[in-house]
């Protein structure tokens, strides 16, 4: 059996703050009928109001920053029949995410939801376009631990032979949806005469990163 060579175990580790870029608003609206399928987008009344304040080329006073129809989906439809009964005439409750691609834009969807009456906005997911800062920190954490694997050799009178065992860990302090989990409540009711942002919340969300290593160094005899 081929016996462990000599080694050193250096850890190291850091700390990154990631800015979100971009985000999905979650929104339900209570529908007077009931419509399924695509037709909902564009025949259920409530819907199609929303639909089209959300892509209104006024947005931002600006035509090119309007947000596009492909940015809206229906995720689902609840039917709700006080008579026991699913009829056409039945009303429902319609699940929508809508993508917003710019930050900047953010504060103003969140005022045109809240003109809705009918729309109740459930929750935020922030996204991250973050690659680059992870392999930057990576790169900081093996500096970090190469540095420090070269002081403590040197202290110890051997030399650095190469790399016998690498391990990396990535903390990542958002759970699936903490941005926002108030009740859902009608948009109107949230944001009318209130400063902004009118629903009393964050429109710029960051959080942070861990990443640490664990290398075991071959070094020279002791």
């Amino acid at each position: 059996m081929e016996s462990k060579p000599d080694t050193i175990k250096i850890s190291a580790s850091h700390r990154e703050a990631i800015s979100a870029d971009r985000a999905d608003l979650f929104v339900s609206v209570k529908g007077s009928s009931l419509v399924s399928g695509d037709q909902a987008m564009k025949k259920a009344k409530e819907v199609s109001q929303l639909v089209e304040a959300l892509t209104s080329p006024a947005l931002s006073g600006d035509e090119g920053s309007r947000l596009s129809p492909e940015a809206i989906h229906l995720q689902g439809v609840h039917i709700e029949a006080s008579s026991g009964t699913l009829l056409k005439s039945s009303s429902a409750t319609y699940r929508l995410r809508v993508g917003c691609g710019k930050l900047d834009q953010l504060a103003e969807l969140l005022d045109i939801i809240a003109a809705q009456k009918n729309a109740s906005l459930e929750r935020i997911e922030w996204k991250y376009s973050e690659d680059a800062e992870r392999e930057q920190a990576m790169e900081l954490v093996l500096g970090k631990a190469k540095a420090k694997a070269e002081k403590i050799a040197k202290s110890l009178g051997v030399k650095l032979l190469g790399v016998y065992e690498f391990i990396e860990n990535v903390y990542d302090e958002e759970r699936p949806y903490p941005q926002f989990a108030a009740q859902a409540m009608p948009a109107r009711a949230m944001a009318k005469g209130a400063p902004e942002p009118s629903l009393g919340m964050d429109i710029q969300h960051s959080k942070t990163i861990n990443i640490s290593v664990d290398i075991w160094y071959r070094v020279s005899e002791f």
